[in-house]
């Protein structure tokens, strides 16, 4: 059976992306990675704390004094799901169509075109996979 990841908003990424570097952690010592590069009050912190917690997104530790946070699922699983969604949003569900656009675009240098073209050739076609 495969986990449903939680939908995470803009803000709740940044919670995450502190707990991925480190967890577990307080609290206290998520505001503070927090506030090196935000604005945002320790109630904002730890609202979103619970929200990531009501979400099954994060978990956590009531065993010692003071509670600590952890994430629940990697950074790439959160990653691969938020992908999925935008593309199944954004472009109904077609990959090539993404692809072809940022392609299209961006401009890439001849090492990403390479590093791409490499992806491609490695990648094994649908209903013949590689032995």
């Amino acid at each position: 059976m495969k986990k449903e990841i939680p939908n995470i908003s803009e803000s709740e990424w940044e919670v995450m992306n502190v707990l991925w570097k480190k967890a577990p952690q307080t609290a206290n010592d998520v505001i503070s990675s927090l506030q090196e590069h935000t604005d945002w009050k320790p109630k904002t912190v730890r609202t979103l704390l619970d929200r990531l917690v009501h979400k099954k997104a994060i978990g956590v530790n009531k065993d010692q004094r003071v509670y600590t946070f952890f994430p629940l699922y990697s950074q790439d699983e959160c990653q691969r799901a938020e992908a999925q969604s935008f593309i199944k949003r954004i472009y109904g569900g077609a990959l090539k169509s993404m692809l072809v656009q940022f392609i299209q675009e961006d401009s890439l240098s001849e090492e990403d075109i390479r590093e791409l073209r490499s992806i491609l050739n490695e990648k094994p076609k649908k209903g013949n996979p590689k032995v």
